[in-house]
């Protein structure tokens, strides 16, 4: 469950064991209160294992703050992580407890429940917002590569018709089109057939970019029936396995139970960033990890995008079983962060998807 790392700088000197400690002690200390570290209240919390003065703990973080690990607001002040520093914590200090037996199994349970209902991943992106007290992001898995078993056309009324679509990877996508014109079963027949040649076989992402070409090659678009179903192609033949768009975004307000959120700038930020589905996809692509069943942290300055400059942003992946489709969690909050925790959760949230996806249909 450890997380992905980035590599160290070859001409970069390891931290020495007391450097460790101190900057360990530092980074729990300000994740706590987010009140900048000093070396007295420093002393206090080392004592047993350092037994250091305020003076030796001063020189050693100063060493600290020239290497980068380290800074301070003020002169006189405590000292608070670096992105430097944040990153040496969850590469090689950190240690990430599992979560609570009891915990594990209200995850498995709530998640399960929600898959069972129609706005599965908007649930999901609430409880991981609710058990995490951050910002969640699910975005949904996508199967650009599926290709078309069958396609069906039922007249469902005179003026409604049913499109069911089936794909290879045993999914059933459904839709119901109203037309402005009357349905007769024998041209739903005829046209159903017609499709079935030119379309079976072909991926989603091929049909949707060339469906006009498709059927005017066919000499079929100049029926009604066709041309109604040209134009619900975006929705038939969508990546997205679930309606409901491709990100769900939950748990915005707790953000602001943060003491990092007092400062309107910030809250300016994230407002931008939730406002901005475009960019929030971008982010969870660029640093989702390339394996399965890992938790990749990106903080601050690591991240592609101005608006996260103040920010950390944790990533994994949860598989839709069923497709063998692949979506992406996200979870982004203050740099001073419980990063043993989130991802601890993360880890439990993506296993539990992936597991009631399956059992949920």
């Amino acid at each position: 469950m450890k997380p992905t790392t980035l590599p160290r700088r070859s001409n970069e000197r390891d931290l020495t064991p007391r450097e460790r400690s101190i900057l360990q002690a530092i980074v729990q200390n300000f994740i706590l209160d987010a009140t900048p570290v000093g070396s007295r209240n420093l002393s206090k919390v080392l004592q047993e294992e350092l037994h250091l003065s305020p003076a030796s703990l001063r020189n050693t973080m100063a060493d600290l703050e020239e290497m980068g690990y380290i800074t301070h607001t003020h002169t006189s002040s405590g000292r608070i992580p670096t992105d430097k520093g944040y990153r040496y914590y969850v590469d090689s200090l950190m240690n990430i407890e599992p979560l609570p037996e009891q915990e594990v199994q209200a995850i498995h349970q709530h998640i399960l429940a929600a898959c069972q209902n129609e706005a599965t991943l908007k649930d999901v992106s609430k409880i991981l917002g609710s058990l995490s007290r951050h910002l969640s992001i699910i975005k949904m898995p996508q199967i650009a590569h599926a290709t078309i078993d069958k396609i069906e056309l039922f007249r469902l009324a005179s003026h409604r018709l049913l499109v069911v679509l089936t794909l290879n990877s045993d999914i059933v996508r459904t839709l119901t089109l109203e037309a402005s014109f009357e349905l007769e079963n024998p041209d739903c027949e005829d046209i159903a057939r017609a499709l079935n040649e030119k379309l079976a076989g072909k991926s989603l992402e091929f049909i949707r970019t060339n469906l006009q070409d498709i059927v005017r090659e066919a000499d079929i678009g100049n029926h009604a029936l066709v041309r109604l179903f040209v134009n619900s192609a975006d929705e038939l033949f969508s990546d997205h396995i679930l309606p409901g768009g491709t990100v769900h975004i939950a748990g915005a307000q707790h953000l602001f139970d943060h003491p990092e959120f007092d400062s309107p700038s910030r809250v300016r930020s994230i407002i931008e960033l939730i406002e901005s589905e475009e960019v929030i996809i971008h982010l969870l692509d660029s640093s989702a990890p390339k394996a399965e069943g890992m938790v990749r942290v990106a903080i601050g300055s690591e991240i592609d995008s101005s608006l996260m400059g103040e920010y950390s942003l944790l990533t994994t992946k949860y598989r839709y079983a069923p497709a063998n489709a692949v979506g992406t969690i996200g979870l982004i909050g203050p740099k001073r962060m419980n990063y043993s925790r989130l991802i601890a959760i993360m880890h439990y949230v993506a296993s539990a998807l992936s597991h009631a996806e399956g059992e949920a249909l």
